[in-house]
């Protein structure tokens, strides 16, 4: 079975099934207006009292300090070759309540999600080293040190020096939805259920008083904006009932994200609403497939719907030939946030990417929460082979799937893997993959796999099956077995 929608997908099939409105509860958030989030850089400086390495320092850091409002944080550098060998630890003041949280490590070697060596994404000029984001829930002040640490298997006085230009990047992720979107229901249109929430609440309370004004921030170089030729102009397709208010409401680029989607979805939706078995099968036999093997398309929140900034990102899309293969990872952010902030937790990471990370967009393709809730990630298109980066070398012909949290040794929630198996079954139905098979991908240069080499694969792989990392995490990563067998069975396999 050929990748029929490896391209776009024509009106036809829109005009063969006629999508149901939204729900009152997922169109909320069309109702909301965005807020713009932000973020702060703050360079490091040498911690007193630690000697010096040959060539530069072997801590940094800063002192306890208040800063604008925030609720994530990394660590960036200049050289994105470089890598990291050090402890990076943050601790935070918790808005409203003033207490100060224990020093809490970020995870330091993230350099496998990133955009493959070679490729324009990465020839771009504005990429940077990066940590892991760590999601530390609404703050107001903060304090960081970075002590290096000698490689693994390397002799103590063989410690490195620290990268150039390391900086601390706080990032606030604006208000959004008053409430996460929560389109996988069973049924189109029918009611949807509660979210449940998880037990660890977030630090603080969500009253931000106004904080002393920190000291001006040096900017960070910007990637250049290459305007495309018609964007913002669009046609309506057949079967769907446009609102004129919002789509007047919608900016070029906010448009531009949304039309990709327009076969699954109105213009400017915050959710692409799920299909039965069947209806998605008759979706596919509009193109002439006779039975083919494909999950039921699972409820999307789209990018409108967890408030992402169009204008942060660049203006283009991507694509890759085909989706062979899904790597699975988490975010490494912690676990200290409800299902209700997830859209909160997925916009400071796609502003960490873009503005600390000098991505072009989110790394990820698609984004799963605690509560089985699945998100749009890159723009471009959620059937279509978006161009991502998210396991270095892999990112041609591959989708990436981050669950939100760190399950190094906390298991993911089952609704979680249950989402990832609905995903995997429809996305690699697509294009005629089977989820319990094996493909070959040839790598584009990593620490695992040499540029050119044919690595065998699991059709659904974690992030360590491409590259040498902890990601997606001990517990999640032996929950994929079982992602396998479900999504193939949701195939008909």
């Amino acid at each position: 079975m050929r990748a029929y929608l490896a391209s776009s997908i024509g009106a036809a099939c829109t005009a063969a099934l006629v999508l149901p409105a939204l729900t009152p509860e997922a169109s909320a958030a069309s109702r909301v207006p965005d807020v713009p989030g932000s973020t702060q850089s703050l360079p490091l400086v040498p911690l007193p009292g630690r000697e010096r390495a040959a060539g530069g320092t072997v801590a940094q850091g800063l002192p306890q300090r208040e800063t604008r409002p925030f609720s994530l944080v990394g660590v960036v550098w200049e050289d994105p070759d470089r890598e990291l060998h050090a402890s990076v630890q943050v601790r935070t003041r918790a808005t409203g309540s003033g207490a100060w949280s224990p020093w809490q490590d970020v995870e330091s070697h993230d350099a496998a999600h990133a955009p493959d060596p070679g490729s324009a994404e990465r020839a771009a000029g504005t990429v940077r080293g990066a940590t892991a984001p760590l999601w530390v829930g609404a703050s107001d002040a903060v304090a960081v040190r970075v002590r290096a640490e000698s490689a693994p298997g390397a002799p103590r006085s063989a410690t490195p020096p620290l990268p150039g230009g390391l900086r601390l990047e706080l990032v606030d992720p604006g208000d959004g939805l008053p409430q996460t979107p929560r389109p996988q229901t069973p049924q189109p249109g029918s009611p949807q259920p509660e979210v449940p929430q998880p037990e660890v609440p977030q630090p603080g309370s969500p009253v931000n008083p106004a904080p002393q004004k920190p000291p001006p921030l040096n900017p960070l170089p910007e990637r250049p904006e290459i305007a495309v030729p018609g964007e913002g102009v669009y046609e309506e397709l057949p079967g769907f009932v446009v609102d004129p208010a919002l789509t007047a409401s919608l900016t070029p680029e906010s448009a531009a994200a949304s039309a990709v989607n327009a076969d699954l979805a109105p213009l400017g939706a915050d959710a692409i609403l799920p299909l039965t078995k069947a209806e998605t099968e008759a979706q596919a036999m509009a193109y002439g497939f006779a039975k083919p093997y494909i999950g039921p398309r699972p409820g999307i929140v789209t990018r409108k719907g967890w408030g992402a900034d169009e204008a942060l990102r660049e203006k283009q899309f991507v694509y890759t030939k085909t989706v062979q293969a899904a790597f699975v990872h988490h975010t490494a952010t912690g676990n200290r946030f409800t299902c209700a902030q997830s859209a909160s937790v997925l916009r400071s990471i796609y502003r960490y990417h873009v503005e600390s990370s000098g991505w072009r967009d989110i790394g990820y393709n698609f984004a799963v929460d605690k509560c089985g809730n699945i998100y749009e990630g890159r723009a471009g298109g959620v059937a279509k082979p978006v161009l991502g980066a998210h396991t270095r070398g892999f990112n041609t012909n591959s989708m990436g799937i981050a669950v939100l949290g760190t399950y190094s040794s906390t298991a993911p929630p089952k609704a979680a893997v249950e989402a990832i198996a609905k995903l995997t079954a429809w996305k690699l139905g697509l294009f005629g993959v089977n989820p319990k098979s094996t493909t070959y991908l040839t790598s584009g240069g990593g620490n695992k796999y040499a540029k050119g080499t044919k690595a065998k694969l699991n059709v659904i792989s974690g992030h360590r099956d491409g590259f040498a990392t902890d990601c997606p995490g001990t517990l999640l990563y032996g929950q994929l077995g079982t992602a396998r067998t479900v999504a193939a069975r949701l195939q008909g396999r």
